[in-house]
């Protein structure tokens, strides 16, 4: 099993972008498409979108090395995704609130925390359009929530440009490379 590193962060902050400018800076990153709960078309990440009854059938037939329920949709990490990839690291947008489960899920297992202002993160939330204005107030005041903590949190703010923000991440998840 590759290095597993779950970019978490708030809405907004921008973790499916430095996840796509990592992948495309190294051929040996490579992004895990989750299953979720909604059309595949909707917007945001490039993801596999399911009915819930889909969803439902990929949980009894244990496709998913983890999964779990969050702002009214259900997210999945297929398990063919991790288990055998043609990859070192494996890059994957998780839920803070998973982070123990992936822990206990993902042998070789970082945490990529990206953060950035609070004027930053409505921003973004405004420009992508997903959100009513309620809810883009729900999001931000959940933003500073859940900081994740322990020895395997790597924390980077993400209010600079993108290059910046992706060139300290595969700094500190590979230091030296061969």
């Amino acid at each position: 099993m590759a290095q597993v590193v779950g970019v978490v962060g708030p809405s907004g902050v921008g973790k499916d972008s430095v996840m796509e400018a990592m992948a495309a800076l190294r051929k040996d990153i490579k992004l895990v498409r989750r299953v979720i709960t909604r059309p595949a078309g909707a917007g945001g990440e490039r993801s596999i979108g399911a009915t819930d009854h889909e969803f439902d059938g990929l949980i009894a037939q244990d496709a998913f090395q983890l999964w779990w329920a969050a702002h009214g949709l259900r997210y999945g990490v297929p398990r063919a995704a991790v288990q055998n990839p043609v990859a070192s690291i494996v890059l994957v947008n998780l839920s803070r609130g998973v982070l123990g489960q992936a822990r206990t899920a993902f042998s070789d297992f970082t945490v990529l925390s990206l953060t950035a202002k609070t004027e930053t993160l409505a921003a973004r939330l405004a420009a992508r359009g997903r959100e009513t204005s309620a809810e883009i107030v729900a999001r931000l005041e959940r933003a500073g929530s859940l900081r994740p903590q322990g020895p395997d949190v790597i924390e980077i703010a993400n209010d600079g440009p993108l290059g910046e923000t992706v060139e300290k991440a595969l700094t500190a998840l590979q230091p030296v490379r061969a």
